[in-house]
């Protein structure tokens, strides 16, 4: 156990070797982070966390055991000090840390993201000296501190939706002598007062890419976010932004999730039974397994994306050894059970749901089965296209 300036000096200690085996890993490289890594403390942002149990309740639901200084001094300590997401929050509710509770299943809403992912993104949105900064997204405002440990907090504005999320936040960076501007404001509008920005970071994710955003940002300067959907498929994009408005850019390899932006978040569904028992009673043979876009692995990852983007509306869950596809937007709905080693489907609705993923599937394998960087996204005017090998249709992303 650790006690009172006892616990600082084994921070300091732990934020040493962490730096170091970010830097033996290969997360960071620019010796500059790696000092801010080891100068931010991140156990003063982080006063509880949640992390799973490793074992499911009688219900299948994930148990989540809430870490504190007050509960188990070395394990808060040590997790907080790993390269590891810590949870925060649940269902947008403030978890009362004095007196902590165990959780059963729930939604992740906040977290303070994993401190090579942080890094990664600060460095792939090329943050230099000089550069005004937004972030989209402060959560715990760990991210906030690292980028202003590297720049100036003059330069630094990061904004919150959640006003109790960035009122634990604010507290721990002014603590901490870190004075950014925050404010409780909606990452799909930006925040105008501060604009015009030469980068904008955003820590969380978006089915398109805001127009704010785009209008916030100088000529030259670079917009990096994630881009997901109700299928959850991700793709990290880093946009340049042109005098004439347009902003475009590669999609980045690797694969990373973000939470959603709050006021995109998947709708509820409803009971999936439900949706199959207006199914025909007709089936057909898949040409593609669910596991195309359902495994875990970075091409179904990447894939599972692309596949969001023809559909932008459907979610998919799996009951038993049924997969069912679904869109609450024009009442389309397909499932697929397995039979005889391979898969049916049941299709109905305006959308044959299932026949577009194969037709995306089918367009994927045709051109290659071509990576995420082989993808530009291109926005203007309104529009926003995913442009690729000419055997494999433009994509467009759906509208805010």
């Amino acid at each position: 156990m650790t006690m009172g300036s006892d616990l600082e000096v084994h921070a300091v200690q732990l934020r040493r070797k962490m730096a170091e085996q970010l830097a033996r890993d290969g997360s960071v490289a620019d010796p500059r982070w790696l000092a801010a890594v080891e100068k931010v403390p991140r156990h003063r942002f982080v006063p509880g966390f949640y992390l799973s149990s490793g074992e499911p309740d009688e219900h299948g639901l994930t148990v989540w055991e809430p870490v504190t200084a007050e509960l188990d001094q070395e394990k808060w300590l040590t997790a907080t000090y790993s390269d590891a997401t810590l949870i925060t929050q649940f269902d947008d509710q403030e978890p009362d840390w004095s007196a902590p509770r165990i959780r059963h299943g729930g939604a992740p809403t906040s977290s303070s993201t994993l401190p090579s992912l942080v890094l990664r993104m600060w460095a792939d949105a090329d943050l230099q000296e000089g550069h005004t900064v937004l972030e989209v997204g402060t959560g715990s405002g760990y991210s906030t501190a690292l980028a202003c440990e590297r720049l100036e907090s003059a330069d630094v504005t990061s904004i919150e939706v959640d006003p109790r999320r960035l009122t634990v936040a604010a507290d721990a960076l002014y603590d901490c002598g870190y004075t950014p501007t925050l404010a409780v404001a909606d990452g799909l509008y930006g925040y105008w007062p501060e604009a015009r920005f030469d980068r904008v970071v955003a820590a969380c994710s978006f089915r398109s890419v805001p127009d704010a955003l785009i209008a916030q940002t100088r000529p030259g300067g670079k917009i990096l976010l994630t881009l997901s959907g109700w299928l959850y498929g991700y793709a990290r994009v880093l946009l340049t932004v042109s005098e004439d408005g347009m902003a475009q850019g590669h999609l980045l390899p690797g694969t990373v999730s973000f939470m959603s932006v709050r006021a995109q978040a998947a709708p509820a569904f409803g009971n999936p039974a439900h949706w199959a028992a207006g199914l025909p009673e007709k089936r057909r043979p898949a040409r593609y397994r669910p596991e195309r876009i359902s495994a875990i692995s970075p091409e179904a990852f990447h894939l599972r994306f692309l596949v969001q983007c023809a559909l932008p509306h459907a979610q998919m869950t799996t009951v038993g050894k049924v997969v069912h596809l679904i869109d609450v937007v024009n009442g389309s709905a397909a499932s697929l059970a397995p039979r005889d080693g391979g898969w049916e489907v049941r299709e109905s609705g305006p959308v044959r749901l299932w026949e577009s993923v194969e037709e995306v599937v089918n367009a994927f394998d045709s051109a290659g089965r071509p990576g995420a960087e082989q993808f530009e996204l291109r926005v203007f005017n309104a529009e926003q296209q995913l442009l690729v090998h000419p055997r494999m249709p433009n994509l467009e992303l759906p509208g805010q």
